[in-house]
């Protein structure tokens, strides 16, 4: 934005200032905390230091008031006279979505656009291109239904919640909204990796490449430590797609100490494995600072996912913006921010001999403070808090211009 202005001698001077914007933030919460959820509080907050933001929040529910709210999904005609009322009211230069699954709908989005508002969502997963959401189903990747337009396969094996009908409403909620344009009337679409751009542009969708801009998460960090613990650590949800199991069956018995913070559907499976395992401790949820204690105490940060992430994992940013080495799986997104030999350590999360290789390799490297540098630059470049948000606040100018 161009301000004009005088200098000292009184001549006319024309000055780039930041663009004051009103921002409107939609989000929908689910029922159990998640990484969006985060996000979404982390970049509103930031937001709101330079700009007028206000945001409009929806909530799954349990029970009969949750099956309403899935059952309105398509056209959720509640939820779009919210929105309605609100932008009247506020009047934003641009809405940002994160999430509309199901309590809100994608006919929020065309109850914005009808009133020539632009609107940017962030693809925080995959559901656009497959009712899971994850592309993961029982145990192992699941890509099928990328490129199918209505994904019979996926609706039969219920590939949502195990449920052939709440899988079927939804792809015929995404496929509705296809015929309808709706999907095509998005300005932006944020991805938070190249990965996952190139992803959903090759899934034969309809979408324009210029809808989609990458633009990661951030992590603003301040602590360090000096890494003199003996064991390695794992962070993150106890779930199959987070290969916490796998993980443990290649340590077990070994030499290497697992530390396991966190919990989840596979708890106590992994509580009855470790049982058996003198190397391997399960501590449970911790708060945020124990966890970093933890992290910055570790050997090296150890993340086996075997799923296609959204984004680079939070923990692998943590991991680099505390100088703490990071050994992962070679899967998705993952490589684009752990680069063997340059800022981390790889292995397929499924194969033992490759887990123990890495990190044998890792205690062997004479390279581990260059890497653990390089890794640092790439995370102070990329992953900052001012990196990011610079470019977000950019990204809604030039969507607003056009």
């Amino acid at each position: 934005m161009i301000r004009e202005d005088k200098d000292k001698m009184g001549n006319t001077i024309f000055v780039e200032t930041q663009w004051h914007m009103r921002i409107l933030v939609i989000h929908n919460f689910y029922q159990h905390a998640g990484g969006e959820d985060t996000v979404f509080r982390q970049e509103v907050e930031e937001l709101k230091k330079k700009h007028t933001v206000k945001t409009i929040t929806f909530n799954n529910k349990k029970g009969w008031r949750g099956a309403l709210q899935f059952l309105a999904y398509p056209c959720n005609i509640y939820a779009t006279r919210k929105v309605n009322k609100f932008i009247k009211r506020f009047a934003p230069d641009i809405v940002h979505i994160h999430n509309l699954y199901y309590a809100a709908g994608p006919a929020v989005i065309r109850a914005v656009k009808k009133q020539d508002i632009p609107v940017v969502i962030t693809l925080h997963n995959f559901r656009l291109l497959c009712p899971s959401a994850t592309l993961f189903f029982q145990g192992k990747r699941y890509v099928d239904s990328i490129s199918k337009s209505f994904p019979w396969k996926g609706i039969r094996l219920g590939v949502l919640d195990h449920s052939p009908v709440k899988t079927f409403w939804i792809v015929l909620t995404h496929f509705l909204h296809w015929r309808l344009g709706t999907w095509q009337s998005v300005d932006r679409f944020i991805t938070l990796t190249d990965f996952a751009k190139q992803l959903f542009l090759s899934a034969g969708k309809n979408f324009a490449p210029e809808q989609f801009i990458v633009k990661p998460n951030f992590v603003d960090l301040s602590i360090d430590g000096l890494h003199t613990g003996n064991y390695y650590l794992f962070v993150g949800r106890l779930s199959s797609e987070k290969g916490i199991i796998p993980l443990i069956e290649s340590l077990k018995g070994s030499d290497k100490i697992l530390k396991i913070v966190g919990e989840g559907p596979l708890t106590d499976k992994v509580r009855t494995m470790v049982k058996t395992c003198d190397n391997i401790a399960l501590l449970g949820p911790k708060n945020k600072q124990e966890t970093m204690q933890l992290l910055v105490n570790s050997k090296a940060l150890i993340v086996p996912s075997v799923c296609y992430e959204g984004a680079v994992p939070l923990t692998i940013l943590e991991g680099m913006a505390t100088h703490t080495p990071v050994l992962a799986s070679n899967v998705g997104a993952i490589p684009s921010a752990v680069i063997p030999d340059k800022t981390g350590w790889l292995f397929d999360p499924y194969q033992s001999e490759s887990v123990l290789f890495a990190i044998q390799k890792f205690e062997n490297s004479d390279k581990k403070d260059d890497i653990v540098k390089n890794a640092y630059i790439l995370y102070k470049e990329n992953f900052t808090k001012t990196a990011v948000m610079n470019q977000l606040t950019d990204l809604y100018e030039k969507t607003i211009k056009t």
